[in-house]
């Protein structure tokens, strides 16, 4: 069953509800709520879906070093240069 932008307690989870952008305005808080609850909310324009609020879902821990030992920083790095610090602050003459 799908519900065209009505907040309605009894729905069942393989309910859908489809609220247009100007409602969504005004309710985004309580939609948020019941994406975050499980529940599937759709956001349409002009009564055409086009996107669907979902949980966020990390994507697990981040891992270091992907690259060690596939590329090679050279030693001189960290060293500014001369021609576009002067291009930054204009040249001393």
């Amino acid at each position: 069953m799908i519900y065209y932008g009505i907040l309605d307690q009894n729905r069942s989870e393989r309910d859908c509800m489809i609220v247009n952008v100007s409602k969504a305005k005004a309710q985004l808080s309580r939609l948020i709520d019941m994406a975050y609850h499980g529940e599937k909310v759709v956001i349409a324009k002009n009564n055409l879906p086009l996107v669907e609020l979902v949980r966020h879902q990390p994507e697990g821990k981040r891992s270091f070093g992907l690259l060690a030992g596939q590329i090679e920083v050279p030693d001189d790095f960290d060293d500014e240069c001369e021609e576009i610090n002067s291009m930054f602050y204009g040249s001393e003459t």
